[in-house]
Protein backbone atom coordinates (compact mmCIF):
# COMPACT_ATOMS: atom_id res chain seq x y z
CA UNK A 1 0.00 0.00 0.00
CA UNK A 2 1.62 3.41 -0.93
CA UNK A 3 0.48 5.19 2.18
CA UNK A 4 -1.94 4.63 4.84
CA UNK A 5 -5.85 5.38 4.05
CA UNK A 6 -7.37 8.54 4.11
CA UNK A 7 -4.36 10.19 3.83
CA UNK A 8 -3.18 13.01 1.06
CA UNK A 9 -0.86 10.50 -1.17
CA UNK A 10 -3.78 7.74 -0.67
CA UNK A 11 -6.51 10.28 -1.88
CA UNK A 12 -4.19 11.18 -4.96
CA UNK A 13 -3.10 7.97 -6.12
CA UNK A 14 -7.17 7.14 -5.80
CA UNK A 15 -7.98 10.56 -7.97
CA UNK A 16 -5.28 9.35 -10.75
CA UNK A 17 -7.00 5.73 -10.57
CA UNK A 18 -10.03 7.02 -11.80
CA UNK A 19 -8.43 9.68 -14.36
CA UNK A 20 -6.89 6.22 -15.58
CA UNK A 21 -10.48 4.50 -15.95
CA UNK A 22 -12.12 7.37 -17.48
CA UNK A 23 -9.21 7.59 -20.04
CA UNK A 24 -9.80 3.69 -20.68
CA UNK A 25 -13.57 4.24 -21.30
CA UNK A 26 -13.33 7.79 -23.20
CA UNK A 27 -11.35 5.35 -25.91
CA UNK A 28 -13.00 1.98 -25.39
CA UNK A 29 -10.01 0.09 -24.42
CA UNK A 30 -8.37 -2.64 -22.77
CA UNK A 31 -5.50 -4.09 -21.80
CA UNK A 32 -4.74 -5.18 -25.04
CA UNK A 33 -5.32 -1.31 -26.24
CA UNK A 34 -2.94 -0.13 -23.13
CA UNK A 35 -0.10 -2.36 -24.92
CA UNK A 36 -0.93 -1.09 -28.50
CA UNK A 37 -0.85 2.58 -26.78
CA UNK A 38 2.69 2.08 -25.46
CA UNK A 39 3.90 0.57 -29.35
CA UNK A 40 2.76 3.37 -30.54
CA UNK A 41 4.82 5.56 -28.30
CA UNK A 42 7.34 3.49 -28.53
CA UNK A 43 7.31 3.72 -32.74
CA UNK A 44 7.26 7.29 -32.63
CA UNK A 45 10.40 7.71 -29.99
CA UNK A 46 12.27 5.82 -32.68
CA UNK A 47 11.35 6.92 -35.50
CA UNK A 48 10.04 10.66 -34.74
CA UNK A 49 12.26 11.65 -31.68
CA UNK A 50 15.36 9.53 -32.23
CA UNK A 51 16.03 11.22 -35.63
CA UNK A 52 14.77 14.83 -34.74
CA UNK A 53 17.67 13.87 -31.55
CA UNK A 54 20.76 13.25 -33.66
CA UNK A 55 19.86 16.16 -35.78
CA UNK A 56 19.81 18.53 -32.97
CA UNK A 57 22.85 17.01 -31.10
CA UNK A 58 25.42 19.81 -32.24
CA UNK A 59 22.61 22.86 -32.46
CA UNK A 60 23.05 25.35 -29.45
CA UNK A 61 19.81 27.33 -28.98
CA UNK A 62 20.84 30.90 -27.55
CA UNK A 63 18.37 33.57 -26.04
CA UNK A 64 17.64 35.46 -28.87
CA UNK A 65 14.31 37.74 -29.60
CA UNK A 66 12.91 35.33 -32.13
CA UNK A 67 13.79 32.06 -29.88
CA UNK A 68 11.84 34.15 -26.59
CA UNK A 69 9.09 34.95 -28.80
CA UNK A 70 8.71 31.30 -30.23
CA UNK A 71 9.16 29.42 -26.70
CA UNK A 72 6.53 31.92 -25.27
CA UNK A 73 4.02 31.64 -28.17
CA UNK A 74 4.34 27.56 -27.78
CA UNK A 75 3.88 28.06 -23.58
CA UNK A 76 0.88 30.52 -24.26
CA UNK A 77 -0.44 27.71 -26.72
CA UNK A 78 -0.06 24.89 -24.30
CA UNK A 79 -1.64 26.80 -21.02
CA UNK A 80 -4.83 27.64 -23.06
CA UNK A 81 -5.17 24.16 -24.09
CA UNK A 82 -4.56 22.83 -20.17
CA UNK A 83 -6.92 25.76 -19.28
CA UNK A 84 -9.86 24.63 -21.79
CA UNK A 85 -9.24 21.12 -19.73
CA UNK A 86 -9.28 22.60 -16.56
CA UNK A 87 -12.74 24.57 -16.92
CA UNK A 88 -14.06 20.65 -18.44
CA UNK A 89 -12.65 18.91 -15.50
CA UNK A 90 -14.05 21.33 -12.94
CA UNK A 91 -17.04 20.77 -14.34
CA UNK A 92 -17.04 17.39 -14.00
CA UNK A 93 -15.98 17.61 -10.72
CA UNK A 94 -18.92 19.90 -9.90
CA UNK A 95 -21.79 18.03 -11.28
CA UNK A 96 -20.17 14.87 -13.19
CA UNK A 97 -19.05 12.55 -10.32
CA UNK A 98 -21.36 13.15 -7.85
CA UNK A 99 -19.38 12.23 -5.06
CA UNK A 100 -18.33 15.37 -3.06
CA UNK A 101 -20.99 15.27 -0.65
CA UNK A 102 -20.14 11.47 0.24
CA UNK A 103 -16.35 12.50 0.76
CA UNK A 104 -17.28 15.87 2.48
CA UNK A 105 -19.16 13.14 4.89
CA UNK A 106 -16.71 11.29 5.65
CA UNK A 107 -13.95 11.25 8.68
CA UNK A 108 -11.31 13.32 6.13
CA UNK A 109 -10.79 16.56 6.43
CA UNK A 110 -12.84 18.62 3.23
CA UNK A 111 -9.73 20.82 2.86
CA UNK A 112 -7.89 17.79 2.04
CA UNK A 113 -10.37 16.21 -0.40
CA UNK A 114 -10.57 19.48 -2.47
CA UNK A 115 -6.49 19.99 -2.14
CA UNK A 116 -6.40 16.50 -3.75
CA UNK A 117 -9.05 17.06 -6.13
CA UNK A 118 -7.04 20.61 -7.33
CA UNK A 119 -4.10 18.64 -7.36
CA UNK A 120 -5.16 15.38 -9.49
CA UNK A 121 -6.70 18.49 -12.25
CA UNK A 122 -3.07 19.39 -12.77
CA UNK A 123 -1.16 16.13 -12.20
CA UNK A 124 -3.44 14.83 -15.41
CA UNK A 125 -3.10 17.27 -17.59
CA UNK A 126 0.91 17.24 -17.05
CA UNK A 127 0.91 13.25 -17.18
CA UNK A 128 -1.90 14.02 -20.69
CA UNK A 129 0.66 16.75 -22.24
CA UNK A 130 4.22 14.93 -21.66
CA UNK A 131 2.92 11.85 -22.68
CA UNK A 132 2.68 13.76 -26.27
CA UNK A 133 6.22 16.02 -25.78
CA UNK A 134 7.74 13.05 -23.99
CA UNK A 135 8.81 10.92 -27.23
CA UNK A 136 10.03 13.77 -28.79
CA UNK A 137 11.93 15.78 -26.07
CA UNK A 138 13.54 12.53 -24.15
CA UNK A 139 15.58 11.65 -26.81
CA UNK A 140 16.28 15.14 -27.96
CA UNK A 141 17.93 15.41 -24.44
CA UNK A 142 19.23 12.19 -23.79
CA UNK A 143 21.47 12.19 -27.48
CA UNK A 144 22.76 15.56 -27.17
CA UNK A 145 21.21 18.35 -24.82
CA UNK A 146 20.23 17.00 -20.82
CA UNK A 147 19.56 20.26 -19.84
CA UNK A 148 16.43 20.51 -22.34
CA UNK A 149 14.74 17.92 -19.66
CA UNK A 150 13.76 20.16 -17.35
CA UNK A 151 11.11 21.17 -19.83
CA UNK A 152 9.30 18.96 -17.85
CA UNK A 153 9.70 20.92 -14.79
CA UNK A 154 8.08 23.65 -17.33
CA UNK A 155 5.23 21.82 -18.43
CA UNK A 156 4.21 20.87 -14.78
CA UNK A 157 4.78 24.66 -13.72
CA UNK A 158 2.00 25.67 -16.59
CA UNK A 159 -0.43 22.72 -15.95
CA UNK A 160 -0.25 23.95 -12.02
CA UNK A 161 -0.83 27.87 -13.33
CA UNK A 162 -3.06 26.57 -15.82
CA UNK A 163 -5.40 24.53 -12.99
CA UNK A 164 -5.28 27.63 -10.73
CA UNK A 165 -6.50 29.74 -13.07
CA UNK A 166 -9.10 27.48 -14.85
CA UNK A 167 -10.36 27.09 -10.96
CA UNK A 168 -10.78 31.06 -10.62
CA UNK A 169 -12.84 31.03 -14.28
CA UNK A 170 -15.19 28.21 -12.99
CA UNK A 171 -15.72 29.55 -9.62
CA UNK A 172 -16.43 33.34 -11.06
CA UNK A 173 -18.96 31.54 -13.87
CA UNK A 174 -20.37 30.07 -10.50
CA UNK A 175 -20.92 32.98 -9.00
CA UNK A 176 -21.79 35.16 -12.42
CA UNK A 177 -24.69 33.31 -13.93
CA UNK A 178 -25.32 30.33 -11.06
CA UNK A 179 -25.14 26.96 -10.60
CA UNK A 180 -27.34 25.82 -14.04
CA UNK A 181 -25.91 27.63 -16.58
CA UNK A 182 -22.28 27.24 -15.35
CA UNK A 183 -22.21 23.58 -16.50
CA UNK A 184 -23.10 24.53 -20.13
CA UNK A 185 -21.23 27.36 -20.08
CA UNK A 186 -18.22 25.77 -18.86
CA UNK A 187 -18.36 23.32 -21.05
CA UNK A 188 -18.52 25.59 -24.71
CA UNK A 189 -15.79 27.97 -22.72
CA UNK A 190 -13.83 24.90 -22.48
CA UNK A 191 -13.96 23.95 -26.61
CA UNK A 192 -13.74 28.46 -27.43
CA UNK A 193 -10.18 28.01 -25.70
CA UNK A 194 -9.09 25.15 -26.69
CA UNK A 195 -9.47 26.67 -30.82
CA UNK A 196 -9.24 30.19 -29.67
CA UNK A 197 -5.21 30.90 -29.81
CA UNK A 198 -5.07 29.56 -33.27
CA UNK A 199 -8.06 31.40 -34.19
CA UNK A 200 -7.13 34.69 -33.08
CA UNK A 201 -3.19 33.99 -34.37
CA UNK A 202 -5.15 33.46 -38.18
CA UNK A 203 -7.69 35.98 -38.09
CA UNK A 204 -5.55 38.70 -40.27
CA UNK A 205 -4.53 35.80 -42.58
CA UNK A 206 -8.63 35.02 -42.80
CA UNK A 207 -9.31 38.58 -43.08
CA UNK A 208 -6.81 39.10 -46.42
CA UNK A 209 -3.38 40.02 -44.88
CA UNK A 210 -0.50 38.27 -45.94
CA UNK A 211 0.92 35.06 -44.70
CA UNK A 212 2.61 34.64 -41.75
CA UNK A 213 2.10 38.36 -41.20
CA UNK A 214 0.96 38.62 -37.22
CA UNK A 215 4.40 35.88 -36.86
CA UNK A 216 6.44 38.72 -38.55
CA UNK A 217 5.03 41.66 -37.44
CA UNK A 218 5.94 40.32 -33.85
CA UNK A 219 9.80 39.70 -34.37
CA UNK A 220 10.08 42.75 -36.30
CA UNK A 221 9.08 44.78 -33.40
CA UNK A 222 11.11 42.48 -31.28
CA UNK A 223 14.16 42.92 -33.03
CA UNK A 224 13.75 46.57 -33.46
CA UNK A 225 16.67 48.81 -32.74
CA UNK A 226 16.36 49.64 -28.93
CA UNK A 227 13.70 47.62 -28.11
CA UNK A 228 14.76 45.34 -24.69
CA UNK A 229 12.66 42.48 -23.79
CA UNK A 230 11.61 42.69 -20.42
CA UNK A 231 13.00 39.89 -18.45
CA UNK A 232 9.71 38.23 -17.25
CA UNK A 233 9.66 37.42 -21.46
CA UNK A 234 13.13 35.62 -21.39
CA UNK A 235 11.69 33.25 -18.64
CA UNK A 236 10.27 30.56 -20.36
CA UNK A 237 12.80 30.03 -22.82
CA UNK A 238 15.33 29.93 -20.13
CA UNK A 239 13.74 27.81 -17.93
CA UNK A 240 13.54 25.16 -21.56
CA UNK A 241 17.12 25.68 -21.99
CA UNK A 242 17.79 24.04 -18.72
CA UNK A 243 18.80 27.43 -16.45
CA UNK A 244 17.56 26.19 -12.59
CA UNK A 245 17.14 30.07 -11.53
CA UNK A 246 14.07 30.45 -14.43
CA UNK A 247 12.68 27.27 -13.82
CA UNK A 248 12.47 27.57 -9.93
CA UNK A 249 11.00 31.10 -10.43
CA UNK A 250 8.45 29.58 -12.49
CA UNK A 251 8.06 26.30 -10.14
CA UNK A 252 7.55 28.81 -7.41
CA UNK A 253 5.18 31.24 -8.73
CA UNK A 254 2.83 28.62 -10.28
CA UNK A 255 2.60 26.77 -7.31
CA UNK A 256 2.26 29.85 -5.00
CA UNK A 257 -1.10 30.42 -7.82
CA UNK A 258 -2.15 27.04 -6.78
CA UNK A 259 -1.82 27.54 -2.92
CA UNK A 260 -3.63 31.08 -2.64
CA UNK A 261 -6.30 29.54 -5.08
CA UNK A 262 -6.29 26.58 -2.54
CA UNK A 263 -6.98 28.81 0.51
CA UNK A 264 -9.31 31.01 -1.91
CA UNK A 265 -11.57 28.80 -2.84
CA UNK A 266 -11.96 25.71 -0.59
CA UNK A 267 -14.49 26.92 1.42
CA UNK A 268 -16.80 28.09 -1.67
CA UNK A 269 -15.94 24.93 -3.18
CA UNK A 270 -17.89 23.13 -1.02
CA UNK A 271 -20.96 25.46 -1.00
CA UNK A 272 -20.89 25.43 -4.93
CA UNK A 273 -21.24 21.62 -5.25
CA UNK A 274 -23.87 21.32 -2.79
CA UNK A 275 -25.78 23.96 -4.83
CA UNK A 276 -24.92 22.64 -8.09
CA UNK A 277 -26.51 19.27 -6.95
CA UNK A 278 -29.63 21.20 -5.67
CA UNK A 279 -29.35 22.46 -9.13
CA UNK A 280 -29.09 19.48 -11.46
CA UNK A 281 -32.13 18.02 -9.51
CA UNK A 282 -34.32 20.95 -9.82
CA UNK A 283 -33.66 21.53 -13.96
CA UNK A 284 -34.42 17.71 -14.25
CA UNK A 285 -37.30 18.60 -12.66
CA UNK A 286 -38.35 21.47 -14.37
CA UNK A 287 -37.65 19.22 -17.66
CA UNK A 288 -40.50 16.72 -16.73
CA UNK A 289 -43.40 18.39 -18.41
CA UNK A 290 -45.84 16.45 -20.88
CA UNK A 291 -44.75 16.94 -24.97
CA UNK A 292 -47.05 16.62 -27.61
CA UNK A 293 -45.93 13.93 -29.87
CA UNK A 294 -47.27 15.06 -33.21
CA UNK A 295 -46.12 14.55 -36.87
CA UNK A 296 -45.79 10.83 -36.24
CA UNK A 297 -42.55 8.59 -34.97
CA UNK A 298 -40.14 10.12 -37.67
CA UNK A 299 -40.93 13.56 -36.66
CA UNK A 300 -41.28 13.12 -32.93
CA UNK A 301 -37.75 11.07 -32.62
CA UNK A 302 -35.92 13.84 -34.86
CA UNK A 303 -37.20 16.48 -32.35
CA UNK A 304 -36.14 14.21 -29.42
CA UNK A 305 -32.87 13.99 -30.38
CA UNK A 306 -32.57 17.72 -31.10
CA UNK A 307 -33.64 18.60 -28.05
CA UNK A 308 -31.62 16.04 -26.10
CA UNK A 309 -28.01 17.75 -28.18
CA UNK A 310 -29.29 21.19 -27.37
CA UNK A 311 -29.74 19.82 -23.53
CA UNK A 312 -26.25 18.48 -23.45
CA UNK A 313 -23.23 20.65 -23.65
CA UNK A 314 -20.79 17.89 -22.33
CA UNK A 315 -20.82 16.46 -25.23
CA UNK A 316 -21.77 19.24 -28.03
CA UNK A 317 -18.66 20.72 -26.82
CA UNK A 318 -16.69 17.76 -28.41
CA UNK A 319 -18.35 18.85 -31.41
CA UNK A 320 -17.20 22.74 -30.76
CA UNK A 321 -14.11 22.36 -31.87
CA UNK A 322 -14.53 21.30 -35.20
CA UNK A 323 -17.58 23.76 -35.81
CA UNK A 324 -15.08 26.35 -34.97
CA UNK A 325 -12.16 25.11 -37.27
CA UNK A 326 -14.92 24.72 -40.14
CA UNK A 327 -16.26 28.32 -39.91
CA UNK A 328 -12.92 29.98 -40.61
CA UNK A 329 -12.59 27.50 -43.78
CA UNK A 330 -15.62 28.46 -45.05
CA UNK A 331 -14.97 32.28 -44.61
CA UNK A 332 -11.87 32.11 -46.63
CA UNK A 333 -13.27 30.07 -49.09
CA UNK A 334 -15.93 32.51 -49.95
CA UNK A 335 -13.37 35.59 -49.79
CA UNK A 336 -11.09 33.39 -52.45
CA UNK A 337 -14.28 32.78 -54.78
CA UNK A 338 -13.42 34.96 -57.99
CA UNK A 339 -9.89 34.78 -57.36
CA UNK A 340 -9.12 32.14 -60.33
CA UNK A 341 -6.47 30.30 -57.77
CA UNK A 342 -5.78 27.16 -59.16
CA UNK A 343 -5.39 25.44 -55.36
CA UNK A 344 -7.11 27.87 -53.23
CA UNK A 345 -10.81 27.04 -54.06
CA UNK A 346 -10.23 23.56 -55.19
CA UNK A 347 -8.24 23.00 -51.96
CA UNK A 348 -10.71 24.74 -49.87
CA UNK A 349 -13.55 23.10 -50.89
CA UNK A 350 -12.24 19.33 -50.29
CA UNK A 351 -10.74 20.80 -47.00
CA UNK A 352 -14.27 21.90 -46.29
CA UNK A 353 -16.13 18.81 -47.34
CA UNK A 354 -13.81 16.88 -45.18
CA UNK A 355 -14.67 19.18 -42.13
CA UNK A 356 -17.93 18.57 -42.99
CA UNK A 357 -18.53 15.08 -43.04
CA UNK A 358 -16.21 15.16 -39.44
CA UNK A 359 -18.87 17.56 -37.74
CA UNK A 360 -21.77 14.82 -38.71
CA UNK A 361 -19.99 11.82 -37.57
CA UNK A 362 -19.59 13.55 -34.50
CA UNK A 363 -23.08 14.53 -34.19
CA UNK A 364 -24.46 10.88 -35.62
CA UNK A 365 -22.48 9.51 -33.42
CA UNK A 366 -23.98 11.60 -30.41
CA UNK A 367 -27.74 10.46 -32.11
CA UNK A 368 -26.91 7.19 -32.62
CA UNK A 369 -25.14 5.71 -30.12
CA UNK A 370 -25.92 7.68 -27.05
CA UNK A 371 -29.14 6.10 -26.13
CA UNK A 372 -30.14 5.46 -22.50
CA UNK A 373 -33.02 3.08 -23.66
CA UNK A 374 -31.76 1.08 -26.34
CA UNK A 375 -34.14 -2.01 -25.96
CA UNK A 376 -37.37 0.32 -26.06
CA UNK A 377 -36.26 1.78 -29.28
CA UNK A 378 -35.45 -1.79 -30.75
CA UNK A 379 -38.73 -3.17 -29.32
CA UNK A 380 -40.75 -0.04 -30.19
CA UNK A 381 -44.01 -1.15 -32.81
CA UNK A 382 -42.05 1.33 -34.78
CA UNK A 383 -39.48 -0.20 -37.61
CA UNK A 384 -36.30 0.15 -36.80
CA UNK A 385 -35.34 1.80 -39.88
CA UNK A 386 -37.50 5.19 -39.32
CA UNK A 387 -35.66 5.53 -36.02
CA UNK A 388 -32.41 5.02 -37.26
CA UNK A 389 -33.42 7.78 -40.37
CA UNK A 390 -34.67 10.11 -37.52
CA UNK A 391 -31.16 10.09 -36.07
CA UNK A 392 -29.34 10.65 -39.28
CA UNK A 393 -31.86 13.45 -39.71
CA UNK A 394 -31.36 15.13 -36.70
CA UNK A 395 -27.70 15.04 -36.84
CA UNK A 396 -27.73 16.55 -40.38
CA UNK A 397 -29.90 19.34 -39.60
CA UNK A 398 -27.39 21.33 -37.81
CA UNK A 399 -24.96 20.30 -39.96
CA UNK A 400 -27.06 21.54 -43.42
CA UNK A 401 -28.24 25.10 -41.12
CA UNK A 402 -24.41 25.33 -40.82
CA UNK A 403 -23.41 25.07 -43.97
CA UNK A 404 -26.54 26.83 -46.38
CA UNK A 405 -25.64 30.22 -46.22
CA UNK A 406 -22.05 29.40 -47.20
CA UNK A 407 -22.50 27.03 -49.66
CA UNK A 408 -25.07 29.11 -51.56
CA UNK A 409 -23.06 32.15 -51.76
CA UNK A 410 -20.42 29.94 -52.56
CA UNK A 411 -22.61 28.77 -55.61
CA UNK A 412 -23.27 32.12 -57.02
CA UNK A 413 -20.01 33.61 -56.63
CA UNK A 414 -18.28 30.66 -58.37
CA UNK A 415 -21.23 27.66 -59.58
CA UNK A 416 -18.91 24.87 -60.55
CA UNK A 417 -16.95 25.04 -57.34
CA UNK A 418 -19.86 25.60 -54.98
CA UNK A 419 -21.52 22.50 -56.73
CA UNK A 420 -19.03 20.75 -56.30
CA UNK A 421 -18.45 21.64 -52.71
CA UNK A 422 -22.14 20.94 -52.21
CA UNK A 423 -22.04 17.65 -53.44
CA UNK A 424 -18.98 16.94 -51.24
CA UNK A 425 -20.06 18.01 -47.84
CA UNK A 426 -23.91 15.87 -48.92
CA UNK A 427 -21.36 12.88 -49.64
CA UNK A 428 -19.18 12.99 -46.41
CA UNK A 429 -22.33 13.88 -44.39
CA UNK A 430 -24.56 10.69 -45.67
CA UNK A 431 -21.39 8.76 -45.39
CA UNK A 432 -20.15 9.44 -42.27
CA UNK A 433 -23.49 9.27 -41.23
CA UNK A 434 -24.03 5.31 -42.42
CA UNK A 435 -20.92 4.37 -41.03
CA UNK A 436 -22.08 5.40 -37.33
CA UNK A 437 -25.27 3.55 -38.30
CA UNK A 438 -23.24 0.43 -39.23
CA UNK A 439 -20.87 0.54 -36.25
CA UNK A 440 -22.99 1.66 -32.95
CA UNK A 441 -22.20 1.40 -29.83
CA UNK A 442 -25.28 2.57 -27.91
CA UNK A 443 -24.36 3.54 -24.39
CA UNK A 444 -25.86 5.71 -21.56
CA UNK A 445 -25.47 9.31 -22.81
CA UNK A 446 -23.85 9.95 -19.20
CA UNK A 447 -20.93 7.49 -19.69
CA UNK A 448 -20.96 9.50 -23.59
CA UNK A 449 -19.10 12.37 -21.94
CA UNK A 450 -16.11 10.39 -21.05
CA UNK A 451 -15.87 8.81 -24.56
CA UNK A 452 -14.61 10.98 -26.90
CA UNK A 453 -15.28 8.88 -30.13
CA UNK A 454 -17.03 5.80 -31.86
CA UNK A 455 -14.93 2.58 -32.39
CA UNK A 456 -11.73 2.48 -34.07
CA UNK A 457 -13.21 1.05 -36.61
CA UNK A 458 -15.83 3.30 -38.11
CA UNK A 459 -13.17 6.44 -36.95
CA UNK A 460 -10.78 4.97 -39.92
CA UNK A 461 -13.33 4.68 -42.16
CA UNK A 462 -14.40 8.07 -41.56
CA UNK A 463 -11.62 9.59 -42.40
CA UNK A 464 -10.68 7.34 -45.74
CA UNK A 465 -13.93 7.71 -47.01
CA UNK A 466 -13.49 11.11 -45.68
CA UNK A 467 -10.22 11.70 -47.69
CA UNK A 468 -11.54 9.98 -51.06
CA UNK A 469 -14.53 12.23 -50.92
CA UNK A 470 -12.49 15.29 -50.02
CA UNK A 471 -9.96 14.49 -53.25
CA UNK A 472 -13.02 13.99 -55.66
CA UNK A 473 -14.83 17.29 -53.82
CA UNK A 474 -10.81 19.19 -54.98
CA UNK A 475 -10.50 17.77 -58.20
CA UNK A 476 -14.29 18.23 -59.34
CA UNK A 477 -13.97 22.22 -58.26
CA UNK A 478 -11.13 22.09 -60.99
CA UNK A 479 -12.99 20.75 -63.80
CA UNK A 480 -10.78 17.48 -64.03
CA UNK A 481 -12.52 14.37 -64.72
CA UNK A 482 -10.17 12.51 -62.78
CA UNK A 483 -12.73 13.43 -59.59
CA UNK A 484 -14.26 9.95 -60.74
CA UNK A 485 -11.27 8.15 -59.42
CA UNK A 486 -11.51 9.02 -55.38
CA UNK A 487 -15.14 9.07 -55.69
CA UNK A 488 -15.43 5.56 -57.18
CA UNK A 489 -12.39 4.75 -54.40
CA UNK A 490 -14.85 6.16 -51.59
CA UNK A 491 -18.02 3.97 -52.73
CA UNK A 492 -15.99 0.60 -52.84
CA UNK A 493 -14.68 1.55 -49.27
CA UNK A 494 -18.50 1.95 -48.05
CA UNK A 495 -19.63 -1.17 -49.68
CA UNK A 496 -16.33 -2.93 -47.78
CA UNK A 497 -17.42 -1.77 -44.58
CA UNK A 498 -21.76 -2.22 -45.08
CA UNK A 499 -23.32 -4.45 -42.60
CA UNK A 500 -26.54 -5.42 -43.18
CA UNK A 501 -29.42 -5.15 -40.49
CA UNK A 502 -28.61 -8.06 -39.51
CA UNK A 503 -25.24 -8.15 -38.76
CA UNK A 504 -25.73 -5.00 -36.99
CA UNK A 505 -28.18 -6.74 -34.63
CA UNK A 506 -25.50 -9.30 -34.16
CA UNK A 507 -22.75 -6.82 -32.84
CA UNK A 508 -24.71 -5.14 -30.68
CA UNK A 509 -25.90 -8.35 -28.72
CA UNK A 510 -22.37 -9.27 -28.85
CA UNK A 511 -21.28 -6.37 -27.27
CA UNK A 512 -24.44 -6.78 -24.38
CA UNK A 513 -22.78 -9.72 -23.15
Amino acid sequence: MIARPGSTLWLLAHEMRLGWRTLLARRGENRRGGWIALATVGLVTLAGGVPIGLMLRRVEITVTPTGILLADAILAVIFSLMLSQTLAAAADVLYDRGDLDLLFSSPIDPRKVLTVRFAAIALNLFLVFSAFLGPFLIPIALIGHPPWLSAFLVLASVAIAATACGLVVAMGMFAAIGPRRTRTIAQVTSALIGAGFFLVTQARNIFGAPVGSVWSDLVAAATAPGVVMPPVATLPLRALLGDPGAVAILLVTALAMFAGVNLWLGGRFAADSAAAAGAEASAVKARTRPVAFTGGAFAATVRKELRLMSRDAALMSQVMLRVLYLLPLAFVLVRNAGSQSLLALPGGAAALAFVAGQVAASLAWITVSAEDAPDLIAGAPTPIAIARRAKLAAAFIPVAALLAPILLTLIVLEPRVGLAATAGCAAATVANGLINIWYQRPAKRSEFRRRRGSSWVSTLAEVAVGVCIAAATGLAAAGLAWALIPALLAGLLLLAVRRTDAQIAQALRVAAR
